[in-house]
């Protein structure tokens, strides 16, 4: 099976068989949906996607059948082992040749065996787990992309008309300094609003990009790919973060990899326990000697457990079993720290966004209050684009705390191991 350079991976994908393969795809948080590449794709369509179609789930994946494969050949029996000899007399009145035959089977690997498949099956199992892991957090990540894209998508708009509104600006107060009307100070003000105001859009589009990127590549598309998104819904308000917590415990499939790892380092214990004493072989040797005498007879051949006696193999092996307690103690503390940390986070943002559309309807009466006024004479158009420049900016501190709560609650989802339809 040689390598290629003509990877599949790197040729546009056949949309028919990736919609196909999308919508048929079923997990415990993931029913199948129907996906259509043409429309603009929901969050399950982005998350059925990313499954099917990620080229690290799609290694990970192969890497999962070489756990099942190690699981399988653990449970295989070991074979005999044959040996036959035969001896010439050179000098002697006997005149047959001795010959000696050996039939051998290491009963050691039979008295593991046991032990090893539990311990195979364990690896496998928690492989699959970590590779049921893996996909939840690289659908989530797409989906966490997809809102960003929606999100940043209504910034750039927002920024797009504050640069506008700023270079016109500039352009009015340079041409009013160059005739004398306004102070040259006037001037520069409008120069570094009108700079800070590019350099917002700038870094707006390419935030954008960016994420557009990312959804491409975790979708498996080409990294030019531009995808139609549907509207996403509003998150409400996560459960508290103690039942989230809670709820991780259970659900989370990266701790219960972690409760596998754990089984099958317990079984390597055991099998490191059972090497401590005597490895037994058994041999049946038939033999016929030089003069015609046919002989048969056992032997059996062990290791004497005097000075060794697997000690060092035991103590490594108990020492690996109290790290990986102490890694999955780690894990649980670190997963409640996360919980609570964006649980918080989705708390600010909320109140942060409860106080922006707050004023949101005066600064929208001033705006259009100023605009009219302008427009009568009566206002200059300074003060007009002002109250319009403050409008937008409440504009923008509503669409990024959008973005924020709508971020941050995918990632408690992914957080808690249970999608949000779950948190009832």
């Amino acid at each position: 099976m040689p390598l290629t350079d003509s990877s599949a991976l790197l040729a546009d994908p056949i949309p028919q068989a990736l919609e196909t393969k999308a919508s048929a795809i079923e997990r415990p948080w993931l029913s199948p949906t129907p996906v259509d590449l043409s429309a603009p794709l929901t969050p399950h369509g982005v998350a059925a996607l990313a499954v099917v179609n990620n080229p690290d789930l799609v290694a990970l994946r192969a890497r999962a059948g070489v756990a099942d494969a190690q699981a399988f050949a653990a449970g295989l029996l070991p074979d005999p082992t044959f040996s036959i000899g035969a001896d010439k007399v050179l000098s002697g009145p006997d005149t047959m040749l001795n010959i000696a035959g050996g039939l051998g089977l290491d009963l050691n690997s039979l008295r593991k065996r046991a032990v090893t498949r539990q311990q195979a099956n364990a690896q496998a199992r928690q492989v699959r787990l970590d590779l049921a892991w893996a996909e939840w957090q690289t659908a989530g990540q797409a989906r966490i992309q997809a809102v960003r894209i929606q999100g940043l998508t209504r910034i750039v708009v927002l920024t797009r008309e504050s640069d506008a509104a700023a270079q016109a600006q500039l352009a009015r107060t340079t041409r009013a300094a160059l005739r004398g009307d306004v102070p040259v100070g006037d001037a520069e003000a409008a120069r570094l609003a009108a700079y800070d105001a590019a350099d917002r859009l700038r870094g707006a589009e390419r935030d954008l990009q960016t994420a557009q990127q990312e959804l491409a590549r975790l979708l498996g598309l080409p990294p030019d790919t531009v995808l139609a998104l549907a509207p996403i819904a509003f998150p409400g308000a996560p459960l508290g973060a103690d039942q989230l917590f809670a709820m991780a415990r259970d659900s989370r499939t990266d701790l219960a990899a972690l409760r596998a790892g754990y089984d099958a380092q317990e079984a390597s214990v055991h099998k490191a326990v059972l090497d401590q004493f005597p490895s037994l072989n058994l041999t049946v040797t038939p033999n016929r000697d030089s003069a015609g005498n046919f002989l048969i007879g056992p032997t059996i051949d062990f290791t004497l457990p005097l000075w060794n006696r697997n000690r060092g193999g035991i103590a490594v092996e108990r020492a690996t079993r109290e790290a990986l307690k102490a890694e999955y103690e780690a894990r649980l503390f670190n997963t409640r720290a996360e919980i609570t940390a964006a649980w918080n986070g989705i708390a600010l943002a909320r109140r942060q966004l409860a106080d922006a559309e707050a004023g949101l309807p005066g600064l929208e009466r001033l705006a259009d209050a100023s605009a009219r006024a302008s427009r009568r004479g009566d206002l200059s158009q300074a003060a007009a684009k002002t109250a319009s420049q403050q409008l937008r900016d409440r504009q923008l501190v509503i669409a990024q705390a959008w973005l924020a709560i709508e971020e941050q609650t995918i990632a408690l989802e992914l957080l808690s191991g249970t999608p949000i339809e779950g948190w009832k």
